[in-house]
């Protein structure tokens, strides 16, 4: 049966080259990178090459590169050491999106809990957040906003630039997670002023559990943030542990093909995507895009088609060797709809009848072709069975 993979915003498959630069660190250069020895040495200059990959990347510095074991936990040490450092003298209020991936929205609950104010801002039809509303959100008690790069779900890519300067200019502290956009887009920090970006590997065909926070060095001189993992103090005494050298590796190789590859992949993968759109929704009545096609990643499709449960629809192509995601979770049972969906105004019906398209680097010409052949004919069966 043939296979297409379509889930690439879920995880990446591992370059080759990606693998072929760790494989060494998996064997032979086993040193731990904080011994003195000739093997941990090995370790240490793989651990700077890869921090200054990923500094190259971001266009930052080695030294505000802090390796985690993924987006996840960068996102949770950015949010909470922020609130931990000390800038709950200057105020308790946070401001936070309702789109954002569950690692930021459990980090600010998990935080109002401990007595913060948090505002979760909307975004309207098209998944686009009000600039205005931010600004009227900002007071003098905001410590900390938080606002993702791009939007996991429906690709949706928000005005960073316009966002950190507004709140920079109220004085509080920003961070975005960046994880589904490192590797698509163009990531400058040296014109973006953010204080802290969280990246993972396994988004742009690096190892899985393995990530980076950008801490940015004159917002650390200022303001100290207080590790969330204490022991040997590794990464300059802010995440400790032995680091994870043949993911670090990955992460690094990947950051570099990134940084090259980058505008290619994004032409390619363009073509296709518009291609898929073009085919689907020349052939199938009642099928909304969910987001705006000018605003949106590049490799991305969140697709509403009535009359279609997302889930049917989704086990269907998976039958057929294509693998897609849906616009609902399944919890204990029950089916919600996606909270992204949810925040843009859709229907509990029209969230649950969405699925997510994503390409990637891998996708050929001739899968794009084959799903679009028998996504039709699909649609058509699960409609007639009601």
């Amino acid at each position: 049966m043939k296979k297409v993979y379509l889930d690439y915003n879920a995880t990446t498959p591992i370059d080759p080259r990606v693998l072929e630069e760790m494989m060494p660190y998996l064997s032979e250069h086993y040193g731990n990178p904080s011994s003195i020895h000739s093997f941990g040495r090995k370790g240490k200059e793989a651990l700077d090459k890869a921090r200054e990959q990923v500094s190259q990347l971001l266009s930052a510095s080695p030294k505000e590169i802090i390796f985690t074991s993924g987006g996840s936990e960068a996102a949770n040490f950015a949010i909470k050491s922020t609130a931990l450092s000390g800038l709950k003298e200057k105020g308790n209020h946070l401001i936070t999106t309702k789109v954002e991936h569950e690692c930021v929205l459990e980090s600010f609950k998990f935080l109002e809990r401990q007595g913060w104010q948090v505002t979760y801002l909307g975004v309207n039809s098209e998944g686009i957040l009000d600039l205005d509303e931010l600004r009227d959100s900002l007071s003098q008690n905001t410590v900390l906003v938080s606002c993702m790069y791009a939007n996991n779900e429906t690709g949706v890519i928000f005005p960073i630039d316009k966002i950190a300067e507004i709140v920079k200019e109220r004085g509080a502290v920003f961070h975005t997670d960046a994880v589904q956009a490192a590797g698509k887009i163009d990531i400058n920090l040296k014109q973006i002023p953010a204080d802290l970006l969280s990246i993972s590997a396994h988004k742009f065909y690096g190892p899985k559990s393995v990530g980076a926070l950008f801490i940015r060095d004159s917002f650390s001189q200022q303001t100290p943030l207080p590790p969330l993992i204490h022991g040997g103090g590794q990464e300059r005494g802010k995440r400790s542990g032995t680091e994870n050298i043949p993911g670090i590796v990955g992460l690094g190789a990947a950051s570099n093909i990134a940084s090259s590859e980058m505008q290619k992949d994004e032409s390619r993968i363009r073509v296709l995507r518009d291609k898929l759109l073009s085919r689907i929704t020349q052939d199938i009545d009642g099928i909304k895009l969910n987001g705006s096609i000018e605003k949106m990643l590049w490799n991305t499709l969140n697709l509403s088609i009535e009359g279609v449960q997302g889930e049917s629809l989704a086990m269907n192509l998976d039958v057929e060797g294509v693998a897609v995601s849906t616009g609902s979770a399944c919890s204990e049972g029950t089916v919600d709809p996606s909270h992204v969906l949810s925040a843009m105004g859709l229907s509990r019906e029209d969230a649950a009848s969405s699925v997510r398209i994503s390409l990637g680097r891998f996708t050929e010409r001739e899968e794009i072709d084959y799903v679009a052949s028998i996504f039709p004919g699909i649609v058509e069966r699960i409609r007639g069975v009601k």
